[in-house]
């Protein structure tokens, strides 16, 4: 009778059949979906980051808004904006890309993605859902790293 009593406890009680030998593959597929998108978010940033010093990717030959050419002209005209943004896109791709101090490297990148964000729904709606995929995947990537930031929200300090 304990026999029978062990054996049912440890039966899964969900209604999908998976045997455990499935449930640890899925598990272990669904663990790598943070590194992925670190990876991939790393080489994004690194590329348009690189893109902004050395000017490989081809420029758009459809014309670009007014509005959206009156802020590019103004962040390169500032004679340091530009530079700054994209070097700050640089580093912290090279920070996600080694795996080193992803939560700095994500809240570096925070104020980047919503003014790609802002810049795309205001200005350039044609890229709006590009920028909206590099949001999930920011927000994604903060989620899993959630437990890094929990000091930083803390209402009150004790210094």
């Amino acid at each position: 009778m304990e026999t029978i009593l062990t054996v049912a406890s440890v039966t899964p009680q969900n209604d999908s059949h998976a045997s455990p030998i499935e449930a640890g593959r899925k598990k272990t597929w669904t663990r790598h979906l943070p590194t992925v998108g670190r990876i991939l978010f790393g080489a994004m940033f690194f590329v348009f980051g690189l893109n902004g010093f050395l000017n490989f990717i081809p420029q758009p030959t459809t014309p670009m808004p007014e509005g959206a050419v009156a802020f590019g002209g103004a962040m390169m005209k500032t004679g340091y904006l530009f530079q700054l943004v994209k070097g700050t896109e640089l580093l912290a791709a090279v920070l996600l890309l080694a795996n080193r101090f992803v939560p700095l490297a994500l809240a570096l990148l925070a104020p980047v993605v919503v003014n790609i964000v802002a810049f795309h729904v205001f200005l350039e709606p044609s890229g709006t859902g590009f920028s909206l995929i590099v949001l999930l995947l920011e927000l994604s990537l903060a989620w899993a790293c959630r437990k890094a930031y929990l000091p930083m929200l803390a209402a009150r300090t004790t210094t």
